[in-house]
């Protein structure tokens, strides 16, 4: 196993006859990266009722700032104390530690513009180290360049996929995509959510990533980053649709997980899986969402747009004359062999699928025919997207489309702007009382399988409700949950992997994990607490929901790497980026 033994440093000095220790407390939680220089800047102390703080110079030795800190606060799913420290009046540029006199000083951090940029750029090129089917040569892999491995060119219909004309064990090519998380896999309902948030990034802050670089292969092209890396897993998609009747597959898979090796060593036979109607319909949501994206480069991607949403159209047609085919990979594997053990996607309901793609046709096309096709506002709750919950993108998509939409889209815009609304001021709910003042982490029930995704979903939502209504508050909440990700929680971590002063050193990721180098690779965001603790693995600090971490190679439950998870988290960093001077 790699080690990591952070240096402490022991030193005592004397400052206005207050004793202050220079020994590091991890208890001090913060982001561990830094602040933007007029926003709000907050840090948490985990322990026995303290007084003041300070805010000291990277040198120690000037005093840049005192304060006093709350009242404390009780954690409601540990039952552990908290006060806050808020330092948020300190706006000079500089590097700081914050130290509570007799306790100690926390992880350094700093305070400049642009200070989430390097972590947005990390997290985008987190995809490019997914990347299958080609090298990653050192000039942008750095040390984590490898061999191409998992070409795709030679991949088996499965006996679940075949057809006609399209038999068991037919040849079929189908390369590029992202690996889906720490496996090699390829799953379609899982890029779907994916490629649509990572699109919805570049539609809401378009001009912000005309500068926005990530050193891959394409960044000298007239193409935005955030879209090439994006087209690298779009064009996969666009080979898991079966030409001759627009059906779907559900996913590129080996029958079993690999080991953990290589890509390049990782050679057994790849297959694709039945197609079905979710799959279908999330294949059919992207098409249409990039189809409108890619109308402003068709110098430079001729007739992709145009593909895309032909492709769209194809497979919503597909979905309507099979809307009962299903993926239940069990029951599958008693019919056909070899059996399916990898990442099951198996969705229980269709119903926001059919809500997203509908939506996503009706906005590119203008085709009314889509709008009316499903009743696109069931009287449900909202809920954040996940990979099995898709109906929110589909109002956030409308919303962002407002001007281009047919009246009749239109008239529902008041409403859908008043639940969103609604939405957010719930999550926002006391979170001045919270024990970490953020919106993530107000209930056990945040802490599920990939939370730190769920944190950054919890800030993308707060985000889409400021777009429209710029009341700061919102814009704070999102600023709080990315504070949550980089190290301002019940673990103390900072999730993404490269960053941070306590850093995620063994995600559960097979480069990372097989490769020969200590530090893992760089732009991961890492699944976080999770008290399910499924993957049985010992050594878990606690079964305290928020506390449920463990950073060993071990834990796919808590600490696995997943592009869903990523996503999100670039659109959190780079948004929040675009709107720094909204503080």
């Amino acid at each position: 196993m790699k080690l990591f033994n952070p240096l402490t440093l022991t030193i005592t000095f004397f400052l206005t006859n207050i004793s202050l220790t220079f020994c590091q407390n991890a208890n001090i939680r913060l982001n561990q990266i830094g602040f933007y220089p007029n926003a709000q800047k907050i840090a948490v102390w985990v322990g026995e009722k303290q007084e003041s703080f300070y805010v000291l110079s990277a040198s120690k030795k000037d005093t840049v700032f005192r304060g006093k800190f709350s009242e404390q606060r009780v954690n409601a799913i540990s039952q552990k104390t908290t006060q806050i420290a808020d330092f948020s009046n300190l706006n000079k540029f500089g590097k700081y530690f914050l130290a509570i006199p007799k306790i100690g000083v926390s992880y350094s951090f700093e305070i400049k513009s642009a200070i989430h940029r390097e972590a947005a750029i990390a997290a985008l090129k987190g995809f490019y180290y997914q990347r299958a089917s080609t090298e990653l040569p050192e000039k942008y892999a750095g040390k984590w360049h490898r061999k191409a491995g998992h070409p795709d060119d030679k991949v088996l219909i499965h006996a679940s996929a075949a057809t006609e004309k399209r038999p068991e064990g037919t040849l079929i090519s189908s390369p590029k995509g992202w690996y889906d998380a720490g496996d090699y896999n390829k799953y379609i309902v899982n890029s779907g959510i994916t490629v649509a948030t990572l699109l919805s990034l570049y539609e809401d802050y378009p001009n912000f990533f005309k500068t926005f670089e990530a050193n891959i292969p394409e960044s000298k092209n007239k193409i935005p980053d955030l879209l090439d890396e994006t087209l690298w897993n779009l064009r996969w998609m666009l080979t898991m649709q079966d030409p001759n009747d627009g059906g779907v597959y559900h996913k590129l898979t080996n029958p079993s997980f690999d080991g953990m090796v290589m890509p390049d060593v990782a050679i057994k036979p790849r297959y694709v899986i039945q197609k079905n109607t979710i799959a279908t319909l999330d294949f059919a949501a992207v098409m249409a969402q990039a189809s409108r994206i890619l109308r402003s480069y068709k110098k430079e991607l001729p007739s992709l747009a145009d593909s895309c949403l032909n492709a769209s159209i194809k497979a919503w047609s597909w979905a309507k004359a099979n809307p009962t085919s299903v993926y239940r990979q069990n029951e599958m594997n008693k019919l056909f062999d070899p059996d399916i053990v990898t990442g099951g996607y198996e969705d229980r309901n269709d119903s926001d699928e059919w809500i997203w793609a509908a939506t996503e046709l009706y906005i590119t096309t203008k085709d009314e025919t889509y709008y009316k096709a499903v009743n696109l506002f069931p009287p449900t709750s909202l809920l954040l997207p996940s990979w099995n919950q898709v109906q929110m993108l589909a109002y956030y998509s409308l919303l962002r489309s407002e001007n281009d939409l047919t009246e009749l889209g239109k008239k529902d815009l008041p409403n859908l702007k008043n639940r969103l609304q609604v939405f957010g001021d719930e999550l926002l709910k006391g979170v001045e009382n919270q024990a970490f003042n953020s919106v993530m982490g107000k209930s056990a029930k945040d802490y599920m399988w990939g939370s730190s995704s769920h944190a950054a979903n919890q800030g993308i939502a707060l985000l889409q409700v400021y777009r429209y209504n710029s009341d700061k508050k919102y814009l704070n909440g999102a600023l709080g949950n990315l504070d949550y990700i980089l190290g301002r929680n019940a673990t103390g971590y900072c999730f993404l992997t490269g960053f941070g002063s306590k850093q995620v050193m063994f995600p559960h990721h097979r480069p990372s994990e097989a490769d020969g180098i200590m530090e893992p690779v760089p732009g991961l965001l890492s699944g976080g607490p999770n008290p399910g603790q499924q993957d049985k693995c010992e050594g878990y600090p606690s079964k305290i929901a928020d506390e449920s971490f463990l950073d060993v190679t071990c834990s796919y439950s808590t600490n696995e790497i997943a592009i869903n998870w990523n996503a999100p988290m670039v659109y959190l960093a780079a948004a929040i980026e675009a709107l720094q001077q909204k503080f």
